[in-house]
Parts: structure tokens; C-alpha cells; sequence
């Protein structure tokens, strides 16, 4: 098994960019085992501050999946109507021009590799449904307009992220994940070859339900209904720190042993890692997108740290594999 990093959300480069130290940090990379690639932030070019430094810097044999998640809220923040799932036209106009802009630079990084480098792109389904008008009907009208476009071979697929719950604070507050599988099933019925499906991020699904057992229920309501695409581990926690309380930081997960790297106030331990690596149907069922998105506190943390909270996060669902494997 190979696997997905959120490499952005440990990047060194918390203020500003070091383009060189940003090299550095990507050359390390290379040297954790069984990376398979990317998740990649797309905030309305392939690279937020020099394409050109990407593509040079970018390892020849990784995949790349795209997130639109960052560029979604830089544009929320100037404009809360902003969004696939919006119900201002104007709003959900911006969003699309967004996501073709996505799409030319999957082909243009394709086109650079000579080969199909990017196997998916995460879109997520804002606006805030306080802050703005959403629903079904405007997200599903919109993926039917993305889905006449060649996505050079990537799959479209939803980040599910937190919906608004009574009583709490919501991170996100975008559509429930029953509204976003009832669109995704009602398409896959219209378009039945059309590339669609679903990621769980686990902090995000368990930020919303305040509760560990919400990620496992959402790969298993997916599994169920043949949607899940992937599960992406980043931690939460109840427990107020530098990652703050029920803060969608990208926590890492408790460390398994003493001399691993990790937060031990964080939820997300090496027993949840395999709950939901098994919910998501274990060996020869695993899903196309499988990795971590980790946020490092403090900031100052030195670059070789920041590759070791990495390495042990992704060392727990290699354990998970390995043992499995040979226990069968």
C-alpha cells in the first residue's frame, strides 16, 4: 500500500514563501516510505505562488490529488454566497468559473508529466449554510455542468466536511452527508459512468459529531452505498491546546509509542485508524485515496520533525495492512 500526504498542512512555510526551504521539504519527502503522492491545495492556479516551482520541484513518480478546500474558503471570505451548492446564482457562477480554472491545471500538470498525474480532485459543497443559501438541487446543477468537461481523467470527488449542528460551532457548515450522497446517487443513476464519489476527512466527521464514532459511521454508510472514494486522517480533539478544542487544525494523531511523534490529547489514535480502515473493507477493499493532512504546533517545529509526525501517522495504517496480511 501507498499513500496520500496533505503535505501543505505541514509545510515549513507557515509565513510566507521560502521557495528554497520549500525544496528542501520536498526533497525529504521523497525519503518517507510508501508516499504515493499529493493532496495538493488548489486556490485558483496549480501552485499558490510559482507553477513553475511545482512543476520543477514536484517528485516525477507521485500522483497528485487536488483540494479545493483552500481556495474555497479564500473565496468564502470575500464572498459568502461563494459555492457549488450555493442558491445565489452569482455565488455559484463564481464557483464553477473556480473549478474550470481546477480543471486547466490538472490538464497542465498532466501535460507536463506526460502522463495522468492527478487520479482525483476533492471539491467540497460551501457555502456555510448559516451564512448563505445551499442545496441539493444547486449542487447537483453544478456538478452537471462539471461533468461535461474532460477532467483529463480525474475523478470528481466530495470532501465531505462539517454540517451546521445545533448547538455547536461549525468549522465548515457546508451540506450533511445525506444530502451530498443523495446528489452523488441520483447523478450516478442519470450519468451511470460518471466518475463520483465521496472522501471522509476523519477530524472533520468527527468534529461534527462530537463524536469518534462518527467517521466510522460515515465510511460505512459509504461503503454501503458503493461512494467512498477515500478517508484522509487528520485528528481533533475535546481538549483545548495549540490546536485548539473541536478545531478543524489538522491534529496529528496520539502517538502509538513512546518515541513517536504525535499529540496525546489527540481522538485520533492508532485503534480509530483501524476501526476505519476496516469499516472502509480492509485488504484488497481499500479505497482509491488513503492518507494524512497534519497540522504541526508549534509553528517553529523544525523541518525534520515536521517529516517524522509524517512518517509515524502513515507507519499506522502500514501496521494496519502489514499485520492484516499476515494474519490472513
Amino acid at each position: 500500500m501507498s499513500y496520500f500526504i496533505g503535505a501543505y498542512a505541514s509545510s515549513p512555510n507557515v509565513a510566507g514563501w521560502d521557495a528554497d526551504l520549500e525544496s528542501e521539504y520536498y526533497k525529504k519527502l521523497t525519503q518517507l516510505p510508501n508516499l504515493r503522492g499529493l493532496e495538493h491545495p488548489f486556490m485558483g492556479t496549480l501552485h499558490p505562488h510559482d507553477d513553475a516551482w511545482f512543476l520543477a520541484n514536484v517528485a516525477p513518480d507521485w500522483d497528485i490529488i487536488f483540494t479545493c478546500i483552500p481556495g474555497i474558503m479564500n473565496n468564502l471570505a470575500s464572498n459568502p454566497h461563494f459555492g457549488l451548492a450555493s442558491e445565489n446564482e452569482a455565488g455559484r457562477q463564481e464557483a464553477i468559473a473556480f473549478m474550470q480554472q481546477a480543471r486547466e491545471a490538472i490538464v497542465k500538470l498532466n501535460d507536463y508529466a506526460g502522463r495522468q498525474v492527478v487520479p482525483a480532485i476533492e471539491i467540497q459543497t460551501a457555502p456555510n449554510t448559516v451564512q448563505s443559501n445551499s442545496s441539493t438541487h444547486a449542487l447537483k446543477v453544478s456538478l452537471e455542468t462539471m461533468l461535461t468537461w474532460d477532467w483529463d481523467g480525474a475523478q470528481i470527488v466530495i470532501e465531505h466536511c462539517d454540517q451546521v449542528v445545533s448547538g455547536q460551532n461549525a468549522a465548515k457548515g457546508f451540506l450533511s452527508l445525506a444530502d451530498e450522497i443523495k446528489v452523488l446517487l441520483e447523478l450516478k443513476t442519470k450519468y451511470p459512468t460518471a466518475q463520483l464519489g465521496i472522501v471522509i476527512n476523519w477530524g472533520r466527521s468527527v468534529l461534527e459529531g462530537r463524536h469518534v464514532d462518527r467517521a466510522v459511521q460515515h465510511i460505512t454508510e459509504l461503503k454501503k452505498v458503493g461512494l467512498l472514494s477515500g478517508v484522509m486522517f487528520s485528528g481533533v480533539s475535546d481538549i483545548d491546546s495549540e490546536y485548539g478544542a473541536w478545531a478543524d487544525t489538522h491534529m496529528p494523531p496520539a502517538p502509538a509509542t513512546p518515541k513517536m511523534h504525535g499529540e496525546a490529547h489527540s481522538l485520533l489514535t492508532k485503534t480509530e485508524i483501524e476501526r476505519c480502515l476496516l469499516a472502509a473493507g480492509g485488504v484488497g477493499s481499500e479505497p482509491e485515496i488513503l492518507g494524512v493532512k497534519l497540522g504541526v504546533r508549534p509553528f517553529d517545529t523544525s523541518l525534520n520533525d515536521r517529516l517524522a509526525y509524517n512518517r509515524d501517522a502513515l507507519s499506522m495504517l502500514s501496521d494496519f495492512y502489514t499485520a492484516t496480511t499476515i494474519r490472513n
